[in-house]
């Protein structure tokens, strides 16, 4: 007579659930994102107007104010596109905040944690769902933005360089911001919070250059992570200098990064002992 005995998984075949859990959680929030589209439509919104707002309004005199030449518009547009571009990635991730929040306050997040599905799944799926909003996001800005005037002179490489920063800084806030949907109290709150982000690139050089502004607000435009990030978008687009703003870019967005991820995780953990 034999007895059996369990046999513990293995490190492989946790990852291999992992991943398939993490997958299952993205259609599932994919699918929520394709029912509610109020949310998107709104973020798109916001950077399109933007964009529409300081090309058509304030482009021709701030153009000047900037060394651009009074009234030349077109050369503001290029100017500005990589800000707003910027400023439509760092508001696409506030909806991670939203949908977490709103499945904690609906006990969903309870109800996963006690089934048999692994627990990074949860967040990994709803930061997903984000990159892959995101990249809608930037395609239907970047299809304003030619249709506006918008001239880049990259180069493919240029290019596919530009979309992985993005992206890596959307994934970045995204766990910054499902750290915020976890421990808010309520959507609106949720909501609320990850908005000082969205106008952070306005306190930075996406609408006109540093040097024109008063020194205590140039020394934080300067030191704040969206500026370097933006000139490093504009150094790959348009062929201005670049220097150290790339590695700068890089650091900023792997901070930020770590520490959602950190957060995310303790009060994901949190969560669940009590």
């Amino acid at each position: 007579m034999t007895t059996a005995t369990a046999t513990a998984p293995t490190p492989s075949t946790a990852r291999s659930h992992a991943f398939r859990d993490a997958m299952t959680m993205l259609r599932r929030n994919l699918k929520r994102i394709q029912r509610y589209p109020a949310m998107t439509v709104q973020i798109v919104m916001l950077p399109v107007l933007m964009l529409l707002l300081f090309v058509y309004v304030f482009g021709g005199a701030i153009g000047g104010g900037i060394g651009l030449g009074a009234g030349d518009r077109d050369a503001y547009t290029n100017y500005v596109v990589p800000g707003v571009v910027l400023m439509a990635v760092v508001s696409g991730t506030i909806t991670v905040a939203v949908s977490v929040c709103t499945d904690m306050t609906e006990g969903i997040i309870n109800r996963f944690r006690t089934m048999a599905i692994s627990r990074s799944s949860v967040l990994t799926g709803h930061v997903l769902a984000n990159m892959v909003q995101v990249l809608f996001i930037l395609a239907l800005v970047t299809g304003v933005s030619y249709a506006i005037g918008f001239r880049p002179d990259a180069t493919a490489v240029e290019w596919a360089a530009a979309l992985g920063l993005l992206l890596f800084l959307a994934f970045s806030l995204s766990w910054l911001s499902a750290a915020m949907g976890l421990v808010a109290k309520t959507v609106e709150s949720a909501s609320n919070a990850p908005m000082p982000l969205v106008y952070l690139p306005f306190l930075g050089s996406a609408f006109v250059t540093t040097d024109s502004m008063p020194t205590g607000l140039r020394w934080f435009a300067e030191y704040q992570p969206f500026t370097p990030v933006n000139e490093t978008l504009r150094g790959l687009l348009l062929g201005t200098e670049i220097g150290n703003d790339a590695w700068i870019s890089l650091a900023w967005c792997t901070g930020i990064g770590l520490l959602g991820h950190l957060w995310a995780r303790s009060a994901f953990r949190k969560g669940a002992e009590r």
